[in-house]
């Protein structure tokens, strides 16, 4: 859209102040339901805590230790934390205006914000930038700044409220508007909803001229279009789920201002691939809080019923999940404002207890052709849950993980195969050495290792999707993956799975290996396979082709044990949020296979 249509449409009239984000809501009702309380008494019982600390400083020694070392925690520690003492202590002091100790609190904390030296995080600054950095961080606390100038209104002395005015003209406004672009706004990824969202946000807030406002919208609305070009008409988000809740979100912070300022006039939700991402989140859950968390996600998320009530809103739809299935406040690391203050604000008192009473997520399945996933949810009439996931895709995506043909088995929100999603991120975590990182690499997915070779990053490193099919009793999903290895005498990897969603469903795993001929090669082939499978249990060999994984639930995996020999490995890395974990490979080898055909067959079936 161009500016002169955006200025024209402002101009017909633009709402501000409190009912922007209320909507139709009336003000006194600003923390809505807040779940029954719940979770403003863990608000409550968080800025009570952080009353009894220190401000925390973000030191020069800090700001260094990513440029040394590319160790990222040091910092982020103390500027997330620094976010989550000004969040709670607002929230508290709109909650209680008459508490002193809220309120200064978190006028200091304001003050202190406005005093860092950047809003960009270490790994994202460039001290050699010809402009002021704005990255994901930075724009947030732009964003947040706005809306608590907003809501504290007078409460706010005069020299705090245009100070942070002042703030957020001089480190996003300005630099946006006159020393751009900047390259996220072209990302096709979360980056731009983030980025762009958040300083339209921030500017729908503050700014007055409409001339100026409406150049900063048409350059915002052209990098949404950018964020929205990086799915597909699935609506699968191929970063993961955590992004989803995250990059979209952001999105939707930002398209529910902008229909509320333009009174409709302009509304990012009519769009029908908009509809369709809403829709990712009830397709991403195995059972419970449990994630189909390929690529850089958890395997465990709350929800964030504030965007999952807005959604509805807009599409009926979107299932607004149990409320037993809520983020808790504490679970956001980044202690973001946004979604904490709208958790409050739009969560629906009858929307939550629609769900009471029914199962936390139904038995559904979804083949979505454009990342190549598959995802299934069975629930059976024992009450048990069961779920399996499986991908194609390339291995170029967004927060790309090496796992072409990789796949999950769920049971009761526990995972038998598993993806370890995201690890600790550092400066090899997005460098060089990212696919020597076992979260990262194929070497820690369930996917066959060739000659020793893993799969390799690029998006030429790509499945082919043979045959998709989902019915009422049994999903199906074959795929060739021979190309995400890049061997050359590596002739076809076909990889079936088979889904029997029974009352104790069993998943078949059939591999189909051939191979072109080397040079010398009598009839065999110098390849050695290995078939690895990824858990966080350490099954038994219970008998000779039968291992038996022990969980909430029995799985029993059935091979051929005249062919496979089963090695279990113990292993650890380091999660997302610097703690080790521990897991499991279970590796299958077998060595000078003839040349003809050879196939693998697995068998898993839950026996209890």
């Amino acid at each position: 859209m161009k500016r002169e249509q955006i200025e024209s449409m402002l101009e017909l009239g633009r709402k501000r102040g409190i009912s922007l984000i209320l909507g139709d809501s009336a003000p006194d009702s600003l923390w809505g339901t807040a779940l029954n309380g719940t979770l403003m008494e863990e608000i409550r019982a968080d800025a009570d805590n952080r009353l009894k600390a220190a401000d925390p400083e973000l030191t020069f020694s800090l700001f260094r230790v990513f440029g040394d070392t590319g160790e990222r925690l040091a910092y982020e520690n103390v500027y997330f934390d620094r976010r989550k003492r000004m969040n709670a202590f607002v929230i508290m002091a709109l909650q209680e205006p008459g508490n002193k100790l809220y309120e200064t609190a978190a006028l200091d904390t304001i003050w202190s914000i406005c005093n860092e030296f950047t809003w960009c995080l270490p790994a994202h600054f460039n001290e050699r930038a010809e402009k002021p950095d704005i990255d994901l961080f930075a724009a947030e606390t732009g964003f947040a700044l706005s809306e608590v100038l907003l809501l504290l209104g007078e409460r706010l002395p005069r020299l705090l409220r245009e100070r942070i005015e002042t703030e957020i003209e001089n480190r996003l406004f300005r630099p946006f508007l006159e020393l751009g672009p900047y390259g996220w706004e072209t990302a096709e990824h979360n980056w731009s909803a983030v980025c762009a969202g958040s300083i339209g946000a921030a500017a729908l807030h503050l700014m007055n001229d409409t001339g100026r406002l409406s150049e900063l919208l048409a350059r915002v609305l052209r990098s949404l279009d950018y964020y929205l070009d990086g799915f597909g008409e699935d609506g699968a988000c191929a970063e993961g789920y955590s992004y989803w809740q995250y990059g979209f979100g952001y999105f939707v912070y930002f398209a529910q201002l902008l229909k509320e300022a333009t009174e409709g006039r302009m509304d990012l939700f009519e769009a029908r691939k908009v509809k369709e991402i809403a829709l990712f989140q009830q397709k991403s859950f195995t059972s419970g809080n449990a994630v189909v968390n390929f690529s850089d996600a958890p395997n465990e998320s709350g929800i964030f019923m504030g965007l999952s009530c807005c959604l509805h809103k807009e599409y009926p739809e979107v299932i607004v999940p149990d409320a037993s299935l809520r983020a808790a406040y504490s679970s956001d690391y980044c202690g973001r404002w946004a979604p904490a203050v709208r958790n409050l604000m739009w969560a629906k008192e009858e929307w939550l207890a629609s769900s009471s009473g029914k199962a936390l997520w139904p038995a559904e399945s979804y083949y979505l052709p454009d990342v190549a996933w598959l995802l299934s949810r069975h629930v059976s009439t024992n009450g048990g849950s069961y779920s399996f996931s499986a991908k194609g895709g390339h291995n170029a995506e967004p927060h790309n993980h090496n796992d072409v043909g990789h796949f999950l088995l769920h049971a009761d929100g526990q995972a038998y195969l598993a993806d370890l999603g995201s690890g600790k991120y550092t400066a090899d975590y997005f460098g060089k050495g990212r696919y020597a990182i076992w979260c990262n690499g194929s070497q820690g997915h369930s996917v066959p290792i060739v000659n020793g070779s893993h799969q390799q990053a690029g998006q030429q490193f790509r499945a082919k999707v043979v045959e998709a099919a989902s019915a009422e009793g049994e999903d199906l999903l074959e795929i060739e993956i021979s190309g995400a290895y890049g061997l050359s005498q590596l002739e076809r990897l076909g990889r079936r799975f088979h889904w029997q969603k029974e009352e104790l469903p069993c998943l078949s795993l059939i591999d189909r290996f051939s191979f072109l001929p080397g040079e010398g090669d009598k009839g065999l082939t110098n390849f050695p396979i290995t078939e690895r499978f990824i858990s966080y249990l350490a099954p038994e060999l219970t008998k000779a082709g039968e291992l038996l994984f022990i969980g909430k639930r029995r799985l029993r995996m059935i091979y051929n044990h005249q062919l496979w020999s089963p090695v279990v490995t113990a292993r650890s890395d380091i999660d997302h949020y610097g703690s080790e974990r521990h897991w499991h490979t279970i590796d299958f080898e077998a060595s000078a296979l003839p040349a003809v055909p050879f196939i693998a067959a697995f068998t898993f079936q839950f026996d209890s």
